[in-house]
């Protein structure tokens, strides 16, 4: 069944589902590319009060040696609905960068490309990936605890606008 996105919208303002959700077929990842910034930096914008700027963007997807950037391609509507930015060091991984529009967010996007990008990490040889959550983004919280991470300290002001403080979270992956 191929129901819309005003539809999913519709049914969880009348509750006759506690959480509707995309299909995972419904969208895909794919490499970031310069011509995805101005999508990326819309997203961007929405969902922080300190964005990154375009050319972080551009020196992420510039530095493919380390930095892995991907954008979330909705299939049908063939539109970038977020992305992940993740850096590998060896062993260790660090999401540096996660956003899902506001419109495809409650959906299972987040979950799934989260899913996704761990594997891919694990795939990559590190054995753990860290990552920083303002402490009162509960829903990133939720979502990052749900999947195994766990808080490993406190870096003291790290975010701006407003000014708070960043949960360091880490997963560690059990031997194979």
């Amino acid at each position: 069944m191929n129901l819309s996105r005003s539809t999913f919208a519709n049914l969880r303002r009348r509750k006759n589902i506690s959480k509707a959700e995309l299909p995972q077929t419904s969208f895909f990842l794919r490499l970031m590319e310069e011509r995805d910034l101005p999508f990326v930096m819309k997203i961007e914008r929405l969902s922080f009060s300190h964005p990154w700027l375009e050319s972080t963007f551009n020196g992420e997807i510039n530095n493919r040696g380390i930095s892995f950037p991907f954008v979330v391609v909705h299939r049908h509507q063939e539109k970038i609905i977020g992305y992940i930015i993740f850096w590998l060091m060896g062993e260790k991984a660090q999401i540096s960068n996660f956003a899902i529009h506001p419109d495809f967010r409650r959906l299972g996007v987040g979950e799934e490309v989260l899913t996704r990008i761990t594997a891919q990490i694990r795939k990559y040889g590190a054995k753990s990936i860290i990552l920083e959550v303002r402490p009162s983004n509960f829903a990133a919280r939720r979502l990052y605890g749900k999947y195994g991470f766990k808080s490993l300290g406190i870096r003291k002001a790290y975010y701006r606008d407003p000014e708070e403080d960043a949960l360091v979270m880490i997963k560690y992956f059990s031997p194979s």
